[in-house]
């Protein structure tokens, strides 16, 4: 009896023992998979379904105007031939944003007291504020688009997403804007859909995003439209112009001074509900 006792109290330590060592394990297994994928998409995903994250907070008052922030990809690719063309893709591209940006001069002389702020960021495997955002100034942005240097490196769309938001919310209105010009999808930093949801959930819709999928399938950036946001693409520069300047002029702009001077989720929701919008003649 009292071996059979001995060998019980073994058997049971030994179990106990091996229980431990395999949650441990299990732990250590866990940890390294985070370890190895970071914050990804997966995460992102079952975070969706708990507690909305803290709210951004404006670091100044906010009011009337629209603020936009144009995300230039720089990176190694662009310096790659344009279909139908001749010259390198970033060269094509900083020559549609430069015409996308002369629609504005337009716009101010139309409406001189409606604030319209524009900022200018290059991303490769960094991101570099060109042009913070601050009020329109065609002169700053252009030598802005002359100095870029040539690309080079990766493509980090979601760190650069990011760091415009930050300068979107020192801007000081109601109505924010991201676009974003790239010819390849993320390859460093945070994921794009990520910060996309992110951006949507934390702002309640304040950020309105845009993508120019420039000499790539922009099926490959659907995930925007999953946040309200809209994905075009443009296979050379001609398409490319045009994109731009449905988005820019046809869409932020007037979408802007249609919602006057109430806070977008409120004016979007008084579009559909109540007044019907006026016919804009540029859409």
């Amino acid at each position: 009896m009292l071996r059979q006792a001995m060998v019980t109290a073994w058997f049971r330590a030994t179990t106990a023992v091996g229980s431990v060592a395999l949650l441990a394990l299990a732990g250590v297994a866990s940890c390294d998979a985070k370890t190895q994928g970071g914050a990804d998409d997966s995460t992102l995903a079952q975070s969706d379904s708990g507690p909305v994250a803290d709210k951004y907070v404006p670091e100044i008052d906010e009011g009337l105007g629209a603020s936009i922030a144009i995300l230039i990809d720089n990176s190694g690719s662009m310096r790659e031939v344009a279909e139908g063309d001749s010259r390198p893709k970033y060269l094509v591209a900083r020559e549609a944003i430069e015409a996308m940006l002369a629609s504005t001069d337009s716009f101010v002389a139309r409406q001189p007291g409606f604030p319209i702020n524009v900022g200018l960021y290059r991303f490769s495997s960094r991101v570099t504020p060109m042009a913070a955002v601050a009020k329109y100034d065609r002169s700053v942005l252009v030598a802005a688009l002359d100095a870029m240097p040539e690309p080079d490196g990766g493509t980090a769309i979601g760190s650069a997403m990011d760091a415009a938001r930050a300068d979107l919310y020192r801007a000081g209105t109601f109505r924010k804007y991201i676009l974003v010009v790239t010819d390849g999808e993320n390859t460093q930093g945070i994921s794009p859909r990520r910060i996309a949801r992110e951006i949507n959930r934390r702002s309640e819709g304040a950020v309105r995003m845009y993508f120019v999928a420039f000499d790539i399938d922009a099926e490959r950036f659907a995930f925007v439209r999953d946040v309200r946001g809209e994905v075009v693409g443009a296979r050379n520069g001609d398409a490319l112009r045009e994109r731009l300047d449905e988005i820019y002029r046809g869409k932020i702009l007037s979408e802007a001074v249609d919602a006057g001077e109430t806070h977008p989720a409120a004016a979007d929701s008084a579009a559909r509900d109540t007044v019907p919008r006026p016919t804009n003649p540029r859409r």
